[in-house]
C-alpha cells in the first residue's frame, strides 16, 4: 500500500491544470505576444481601410445616418437592379428605405435549389451586416444567419458589407477574447478580406472567378441606437 500511495501522489502531482486554467495561460501568453497600445476608433478604421484598398475592395466612410443615401446612390449608379437584402434587419430596414424604385430588394428565399438560376442568373448585388472587423488585415466577421445565410456574400457579383466602426478590433487575437469566441461561436462564421481573387501558375490575377468580383465596405461611425 505505502508503493502505491506513492506511485498515486506522484500521478497527482503530474496531472494537467483543469481546462479553465490552461486557457486562462494560454491567452495570457498570446496576450503577451502580440501585446500593443491600444488603439483609438478612428486608428482602426484607417487600418481596416488600408488593408481593403490594398486587397482591391472599395471603402466608404459615413455617419449612422448618412451612410443609407450613400450607398442607395452609389448602388444605382454601378448599374444594381436587384440587391438581395434582409429588410427585417435594422441596416437592411435603413437600406431599403433609401433606395430608389429601379433597385429592387429581395429577400433569400430558401432552399437554394428551388431558386438557384434566378439567384446566379439575376441578382446584382448582396447585402450583409459585419459582426466584426479585424483592421490588421482588413478582415470582416460574418456571422450568415437565416435572413443572411453565407450566399448572400459569396454568389452575387457584387458584396456590400456595412461594418460599424465600433465594433473593430485591431487583431484577430483581440476579436476572438472581447467577442468571448471561446465560450460558444455560430456554426458558420465567414471571414471576408476583399473581393475573390485567384491565380493560375503564372500568376496571372483574376477576379470574381469563386465569388464576388466587386466588394464594398462601408465603415459607419457614430453609436448605433439600442
Amino acid at each position: 500500500m505505502h508503493a502505491r500511495e506513492r506511485m498515486l501522489g506522484r500521478l497527482r502531482a503530474a496531472a494537467p491544470a483543469p481546462v479553465q486554467d490552461a486557457l486562462t495561460v494560454l491567452d495570457s501568453r498570446i496576450a503577451a505576444h502580440h501585446a500593443h497600445a491600444q488603439p483609438e476608433p478612428g486608428q482602426l478604421a484607417d487600418a481596416l481601410e488600408a488593408a481593403l484598398r490594398a486587397a482591391r475592395a472599395e471603402v466608404f466612410r459615413a455617419g449612422i445616418d448618412e451612410w443609407p443615401s450613400l450607398l442607395a446612390d452609389r448602388l444605382a449608379h454601378h448599374g444594381v437592379k436587384r440587391l438581395l437584402l434582409d429588410c427585417e434587419s435594422p441596416e437592411g430596414a435603413a437600406l431599403a428605405r433609401a433606395l430608389p424604385a429601379q433597385v429592387e430588394t429581395l429577400p433569400f428565399r430558401g432552399p437554394l435549389e428551388t431558386w438557384k438560376p434566378e439567384l446566379f442568373g439575376t441578382v446584382d448585388a448582396g447585402f450583409t451586416v459585419a459582426r466584426s472587423g479585424i483592421a490588421a488585415t482588413g478582415t470582416l466577421v460574418l456571422a450568415p444567419d437565416a435572413g443572411t445565410p453565407r450566399t448572400v456574400s459569396l454568389v452575387p457579383p457584387l458584396h456590400v458589407a456595412l461594418v460599424h466602426a465600433e465594433s473593430l478590433h485591431a487583431t484577430l487575437f483581440d476579436a476572438a477574447l472581447a467577442e468571448r469566441w471561446r465560450d460558444g461561436m455560430p456554426t458558420n462564421l465567414v471571414l471576408a478580406s476583399g473581393p475573390s481573387k485567384t491565380s493560375d501558375i503564372q500568376q496571372t490575377l483574376a477576379f470574381g472567378a469563386h465569388g464576388p468580383r466587386w466588394m464594398w465596405v462601408v465603415i459607419v461611425t457614430g453609436r448605433r441606437q439600442a
